[in-house]
């Protein structure tokens, strides 16, 4: 397989709203180059470990209502990313559209599979027990995967099979879903179509 054998699959998209301004570009068939910034450093942090460990080349530039708090700012650039990866994908021709990996982040062990399908469904399951890692809130982590799965339209699960801390499961959680996303996206060239035996995804 080969995310190179055609031009680039590149989406900007800007989304504007009362709470959050958001410019986005993604290419999917990128180096890992990142420049990112949301004013929530520990986010911004894991942004770059999902595109530098997906080989995705990714900008993403958000002015979001923080006097608040986080949550619009995470949740809209979750819905932002996965509508990117949804357009990026186009019709899916030739894709794998599956992807997984079992990612080990120091004691931490997270799995990660994913179906770009067209069914937008979360299956969450890891243990955060402090309120923040730096200044993002834990519970706001499924809320932006939520927000990315059903944006792409995606099948996503994420489950910790092991680990104690909660920047090592989070970090592991954003590589892994990385890894995945690239194996999913990855072209084959043995697939004719779409891998579907309903002839459309």
């Amino acid at each position: 397989m080969d995310k190179k054998t055609a031009p680039g699959r590149t989406v900007a998209i800007t989304r504007a709203t009362k709470e959050t301004q958001i410019s986005l570009t993604l290419n999917l068939d990128g180096s890992g180059k990142a420049q990112i910034d949301t004013g929530i450093g520990f986010f911004d942090h894991m942004l770059h470990g999902f595109a530098r460990h997906g080989l995705f080349d990714l900008s993403v530039e958000v002015k979001g209502d923080l006097e608040v708090d986080t949550h619009h700012t995470i949740e809209d650039t979750g819905i932002v990313l996965g509508n990117a990866i949804g357009q990026a994908v186009g019709d899916k021709t030739g894709i794998a559209r599956y992807g997984s990996r079992i990612l080990p982040m120091d004691e931490a062990l997270i799995l990660c599979a994913l179906d770009l399908c067209g069914r937008p469904y979360l299956v969450y399951d890891l243990k955060l027990d402090r309120e923040k890692v730096g200044d993002l809130e834990t519970e706001m982590v499924r809320e932006f995967f939520y927000a990315v799965s059903y944006g792409a339209a995606m099948n996503l699960h994420l489950k910790q099979m092991d680990g104690s801390n909660n920047h090592h499961i989070i970090e592991g959680a954003f590589k892994a879903f990385g890894k995945a996303l690239d194996e999913a996206t990855m072209r084959d060239k043995r697939i004719l179509g779409v891998l579907s035996t309903k002839g459309s995804l």
